[in-house]
């Protein structure tokens, strides 16, 4: 089946074109104010990300399940002169809900700065042709600009991953773009300055704070905003659902009959080693070192629905999602393997209706 908006060529397509027909659809519904340079107004961008109707009937689907107010300051912040840094732990959504904005807000979600321990400072500033550069000496024409020049330069909203990955000498280039809205180029003896519609968005790892943690002048620039894990199981179970649906259309994956059954075990497993005990409150669990996020139990179904497929009756069984299980969980081989070994004979194998998933679990942990 072919989804209008989406390239059928694309392994993952950009936001704004996979969802090209909602986008287009929100900016005709759209009658309320929009800031300079904006496609939708604060209130269409959020919709879009929280999913609703429209009067012609139009369904927009939900981008992000969670509270509705941390979608609201975060679409009131980028209407603002201060930048957004999402924060939150690994697998709560930061940088789908960063490229969601990005592309309601400016319709390009492709100004990425992906922050590593390498991230130099031309990757948030500019580089250079050296060819021209040699050739021709300093110019505009043999500078290269990094995607927050052309944000600024554009009145765009630019992105910045994994923030607390970068050294911190790099991070610190932005607090001349955040605070004076200035980018200078002294090679050239000029400076670009942000036009209305420029913003920018961080993210950030909770667990990453000590790799390379944000200078206090550097955090002043940005209002923070905390993306929880879901507060529910059936949060957790529908996000999942949703996400596996996704991407198994966009590898021609079939649809798993009774999937939901497998998909809300694997939250389960997941739900209650992250929280460190049953979900009926009775037996304390001891947590594994990984962070079991919603993340990693999309890629654990979605690798057991391509087992069903390929290997399997096209059923999403407990031996197909097992495996993955088990590499989620199992990050520490000492340690994790007697948290897991534990967690399956005192939890699983007494759970009613959870016999096959525990001879899985036990055939592949052997």
């Amino acid at each position: 089946m072919t989804v209008p908006g989406i390239q059928t060529d694309a392994l993952r397509p950009h936001a704004e074109d996979a969802f090209a027909h909602e986008l287009k659809a929100l900016a005709a519904a759209d009658d309320r104010p929009r800031p300079e340079r904006w496609r939708l107004s604060p209130w269409a961008v959020a919709m879009y990300l929280l999913g609703g109707t429209l009067p012609d009937g139009t369904v927009i689907t939900p981008k992000y399940v969670g509270p509705r107010r941390i979608v609201e300051v975060a679409v009131t912040t980028l209407a603002t002169d201060r930048a957004l840094l999402l924060l939150g732990v690994p697998g709560t959504a930061k940088t789908r809900v960063s490229e969601h904005l990005a592309a309601a807000v400016s319709g390009d979600s492709t100004l990425l700065v992906q922050g590593t321990a390498g991230t130099p400072e031309e990757a948030i500033r500019y580089g250079w042709n050296y060819a021209r550069l040699l050739a021709e000496g300093p110019s505009r024409d043999a500078l290269v600009p990094s995607p927050v020049m052309r944000a600024m330069a554009e009145g765009m909203t630019a992105r910045v991953e994994e923030l607390t990955r970068i050294p911190a000498d790099v991070q610190d280039t932005l607090i001349t773009v955040l605070s004076e809205k200035t980018l200078p180029i002294p090679e050239l003896g000029q400076e670009v300055q942000a036009v209305r519609g420029f913003n920018l968005i961080a993210t950030a790892n909770d667990r990453d704070r000590g790799v390379n943690e944000l200078s206090s002048a550097l955090r002043r620039r940005f209002n923070t905003v905390v993306l929880p894990l879901p507060a529910t199981a059936e949060d957790e179970v529908g996000i999942v659902a949703r996400r596996v649906d996704q991407i198994g259309r966009s590898l021609d994956l079939p649809a798993a009959p009774d999937g939901i059954d497998e998909i809300r075990r694997v939250v389960t497993v997941f739900r209650e080693l992250r929280d460190g005990v049953t979900a009926d409150g009775r037996t304390r669990l001891k947590s594994p070192s990984g962070t079991l996020s919603t993340a990693e139990a999309i890629s654990v179904v979605t690798g057991g629905l391509a087992l069903a497929a390929h290997f399997g009756d096209g059923v999403l069984r407990a031996g197909d999602v097992a495996a993955g299980i088990l590499g989620a969980v199992v990050r520490d081989p000492a340690a994790d393997r007697v948290i897991w070994h534990e967690y399956l004979e005192t939890v699983v194998r007494e759970r009613d209706g959870w016999k096959d998933f525990y001879r899985a679990c036990r055939e592949v942990a052997a």
